[in-house]
């Protein structure tokens, strides 16, 4: 019994001494892995640092039963996160015996701004059948991370929507017809007595600024008119010296040459008469279908008369139709009447400071007041008067703009303050009209919060509400700068190509394309904000990394040391940016 115990106990001490022997060998061998990351070093895009990794563990290294696990781990400092693990299972390599054992993977992990400077890092860990373990050597696989996406350049827009004022000249049209006797050109004492003859004198007495009169003489179809092919001029003509007759009475003077007189005789078309017969219930439908047959068909226009008179349905427009037509339509276009801009201007600011009525102005003058002054105080008080007046979405979220260009301005608690005040304008805006300009603004306030989530969806919806050219410019600028936060480098490009075009925005298409490993037209790009801006320093810095990814090395140390001279900052910047590891001592020297 005794001798037994000793043979069994021998036999597992074999047993652990091989075990042992097999885990001190596969840490051993774990020293010729090879591990690759793509990229190296590390990137940034969006909130993550993304990579690929490739293992390969040399033949012998996976015994039988035994596995050998890999975790991954970022370190910076004395803080690690651990990023994944790779495990290699002999099971699954059956002939590891012999041959690499090989395993890739992609992993993430969110950025920490903390934790720029650090290092990837690889554990390996053999593990027997009993679950009895040894650690490997912790190697280094690559260092630090590339943040060049977080050049990105901040856009925001505050979308103003559209006061309703016109401040241009505007003409107003004023209409009257004045009817004839048949084959007469003679403007009756009848019809410039009668109601409307009365208030078109008492218009041109009033001496409107007028820009045109335009008369339309017309005559019916019957034969004793159109036999004269004068008559429809002639009582064009007959308008316009009645006109200048009045003119003469009022005591235009010099007015009177300013005013163009157009005559447009109507001879010979059936445009009016058809015009007329569609409105007209004095016949029957089968009857009017017949009535323009004729019309529409072949033959002069006398021809097309007589075959009229034919008609059981002659006698009925002849008497309703033929007398409207016998005419002359007189249009005149006056200026309207405005306030001048500066009126407007001190009587905006007379309503904001209590002094005169919210009446004195229409809610579009008083709105539009606000785009008289730069001040963005004085905005405030308009607007802030505009939402009493009216309480328009309009009014609210231009309010909300004028709050949103103050956080623009300011920083810290300021900023804050503003940003919660444009949105609680904008909130009211919404709920009577979530329009555009309302979700483009909601855009720049979650924007201005670091909510780049919220302020992508608020500009996305936005768009999908078909703003103004404008508008759409300014919000695509916005939407291309979050894309390029998010890693959407195509989209931001596709933004930026149809946004308002500025250094900023210039800026961020390059970057787009650097960021889309289109170094050349990057180079580009960054050249366009630099024309824009000269002393745009990121604009050169920027273009340095695209010569440095394109192994420009003559470019790239002359962008570097412009960027430079124009923001010395940038020079501890660049001695420690991964993006010129491989041109360390040669930035370090040109720098000096």
């Amino acid at each position: 019994m005794r001798k037994s115990n000793i043979v069994i106990a021998f036999f597992v001490g074999l047993t652990m001494l091989s075990g042992c022997s097999a885990l001190n060998n596969m840490v051993k061998l774990a020293a010729t892995q090879q591990v690759d990351v793509v990229p190296s070093p590390l990137e940034l895009h969006g909130d993550s640092v993304k990579f690929d990794m490739s293992v390969v563990l040399p033949a012998k290294m996976l015994p039988q039963n035994y596995v050998y696990n890999l975790t991954t781990y970022y370190k910076s400092g004395e803080s690690e996160v651990e990023v994944g693990k790779m495990v290699f299972d002999a099971a699954d390599f059956p002939d590891s015996k012999t041959t690499t054992s090989r395993q890739s993977d992609t992993y993430s992990f969110l950025y920490d701004p903390a934790a720029s400077q650090g290092s990837l890092e690889v554990q390996g860990v053999a593990v027997d059948k009993n679950a009895k373990t040894k650690e490997a050597a912790r190697v280094e696989v690559a260092k630090g991370i590339i943040t060049t996406s977080q050049l990105v350049e901040d856009e925001f827009y505050s979308a103003y929507a559209f006061h309703g004022y016109n401040d241009q000249e505007e003409l107003v049209p004023t209409k009257v017809d004045f009817f004839f006797d048949q084959g007469s050109s003679l403007l009756k004492s009848s019809e410039t007595r009668s109601e409307k003859g009365k208030e078109f004198a008492a218009f041109i007495a009033d001496k409107n600024v007028t820009k045109t009169v335009t008369i339309t003489g017309t005559h019916s179809p019957e034969g004793t008119e159109t036999i004269n092919s004068g008559l429809s001029e002639a009582r064009a003509k007959s308008i316009e010296s009645y006109y200048r007759k009045q003119m003469r009475r009022y005591d235009y003077k010099d007015m009177a040459d300013s005013i163009n007189f157009i005559l447009k005789p109507v001879v010979e078309d059936w445009t009016a008469f058809k015009d007329a017969l569609s409105a007209y219930e004095g016949v029957s439908d089968a009857q009017k279908s017949e009535i323009l047959k004729v019309v529409n068909g072949t033959g002069v226009f006398e021809d097309k008369e007589k075959a009229l008179q034919k008609l059981d349905s002659y006698k009925a427009i002849f008497k309703d139709i033929y007398p409207g037509l016998r005419a002359a339509k007189t249009e005149v276009l006056t200026v309207k009447e405005k306030k001048t801009n500066a009126e407007i201007a001190v009587l905006a600011k007379q309503i904001a400071e209590g002094t005169a009525s919210a009446d004195t102005l229409s809610s579009a003058e008083l709105m539009f007041a606000a785009t008289l002054t730069p001040s963005l105080t004085e905005r405030e008080a308009i607007f802030k008067a505009s939402t009493k007046k009216d309480g328009s979405w309009q009014s609210h979220n231009n309010l909300g703009a004028v709050y949103l260009e103050m956080a623009i301005a300011a920083e810290g608690d300021e900023r804050t303050s503003k940003v919660e005040m444009a949105i609680t304008q904008l909130e009211i805006a919404a709920n009577k009209n979530n329009a555009a300009e309302v979700l483009a603004n909601m855009a720049t306030a979650y924007a201005l919060q670091g909510d780049k989530a919220q302020a992508y969806d608020a500009v996305v919806a936005g768009l999908e509400k078909g703003p103004s050219a404008d508008h759409a410019a300014g919000m695509n600028a916005v939407k291309g700068s979050l894309e390029i936060k998010r890693g959407e480098y195509d989209a931001a490009f596709e933004s930026l190509k149809t946004a308002n075009e500025s250094t900023s925005v210039a800026f961020n298409r390059g970057l787009a394309l650097l960021l889309n490993k289109d170094f050349e037209n990057a180079v580009t790009g960054f050249g366009n904000a630099s024309e824009q801006d000269a002393e745009f320093a990121k604009a050169y810095y920027a273009s340095a990394i695209a010569s440095a990814r394109l192994r420009n090395d003559a470019d790239m140390l002359a962008s570097l040391k412009t960027a430079i001279e124009k923001d010395p900052e940038l020079k501890e910047k660049a001695l420690n940016d991964l993006e010129f590891t491989n041109y360390a001592s040669q930035v370090a020297e040109a720098l000096q």
